[in-house]
């Protein structure tokens, strides 16, 4: 017997729906093959292959491709417009088949159905029966099929609001035992406690974040991503913006920072974004913006691209943390921002970028 082999880029969403598409292609019969981890060979043939203009993930997604190209029958690549009503995708992902077929050669058949849940209805298995029939004419196997995959993406959407890391979360949710990587259970009592945000697809691979998560966690911090933060919670709190952010992801990274603004749980948040991604460009600055409002949550942004060298990392990260452990010791003489101003008795007041911010503390707290 014959076995379809399936290749799924280890880039972009893969971090997102892995779990959803594996346990579909699987359960048809399919041999899912995913790209190796990220590195520099795989890094190179993105950037010889992909356009200058593309932003380091979709460079990265083109490195993947390429690493198994030769080794399957069919590649998964999706057509991703809107996986939410009324919010969109980037556009370089709507376009990402496209760009493999005019830029990589050879490159076997895809499966680019289009993902297009922008007018409500957010029902993937009109997406995967389509991409099921290229498989299997067995409309029975395709709904058995779906309903194992959503299984599989539900427990893995429950893992992350339970704080799992992600790489763990896809494992368990894919039937795989997690090898232990010093996972949030390894943070001991009193540590410090870090909020991450970015998208997933730079923040949990490895290569490209230079290792961030297992380098924070060696300096003995815990860390809290976008991931782990509810649905609904991130929906409520991306209303506060006074006009609706129609990038999906854009708008996640908003609900995730107002609500680690809104926990007294963390000692402080960073920020990674890749270079040349346009909605972060304004999504990055509207989250600096806010953290210069909050005085007791310092702010790092870490600004990523083909370029980027780990010693650079590993000084920020080690300076950051080490300003976090004196400001839990004197953290009324250490502001997060700016310049302190001193109460009458001698107490440190940050004024952010507030006008008279300072002031209106001093009021309250007579």
């Amino acid at each position: 017997m014959i076995v379809i082999r399936i290749g799924i880029p280890r880039a972009l969403l893969y971090y997102m729906y892995f779990p959803l598409w594996r346990a579909f292609f699987t359960e048809l019969g399919a041999e899912v093959v995913v790209s190796p981890g990220t590195n520099k060979e795989i890094l190179d043939a993105g950037l010889q292959s992909a356009l200058n203009e593309a932003c380091l993930p979709v460079k990265l997604f083109f490195g993947h491709t390429a690493a198994l190209a030769d080794k399957v029958d069919y590649l998964f690549v999706p057509r991703l417009i809107s996986i939410e009503p009324k919010a969109y995708i980037c556009p370089k992902f709507m376009g990402l088949p496209d760009m493999l077929r005019a830029r990589i050669n050879p490159l076997p058949s895809l499966i680019d159905v289009s993902v297009d849940f922008s007018r409500g209805n957010r029902d993937w298995y009109s997406v995967l029966s389509l991409a099921g029939r290229q498989i299997t004419s067995d409309n029975n196997l395709i709904r058995k099929a779906y309903s194992s995959a959503r299984a599989a993406q539900d427990l893995f959407q429950k893992q992350l609001e339970a704080e799992t890391p992600v790489l763990e979360a896809i494992k368990r949710a894919t039937g795989k035992r997690a090898p232990d990587r010093g996972g949030q259970a390894a943070a001991e009592p009193g540590c410090l406690c870090i909020a991450l945000l970015g998208h997933p697809y730079n923040i949990y691979d490895d290569y490209i974040s230079m290792n961030l998560i297992q380098r924070l966690r060696s300096l003995g911090v815990r860390v809290i991503t976008a991931d782990c933060v509810p649905q609904q919670t991130i929906a409520e709190q991306a209303s506060r913006l006074p006009k609706k952010l129609f990038w999906t992801l854009g708008r996640k990274m908003v609900g995730a920072a107002h609500a680690f603004y809104d926990s007294s749980r963390f000692d402080g948040m960073i920020y990674l974004s890749s270079f040349g991604c346009g909605p972060e460009s304004l999504v990055g600055e509207l989250i600096a913006r806010w953290a210069r409002r909050r005085p007791d949550l310092p702010f790092m942004l870490l600004t990523i691209d083909e370029h980027s060298g780990t010693a650079g990392m590993i000084t920020r990260l080690e300076a950051f943390t080490d300003m976090l452990k004196r400001r839990r010791k004197r953290e009324d003489h250490l502001p997060a921002h700016g310049q302190p101003v001193y109460s009458s008795q001698g107490v440190a007041v940050q004024t952010g970028d507030r006008p008279g911010a300072a002031t209106a503390y001093l009021q309250e707290n007579r």
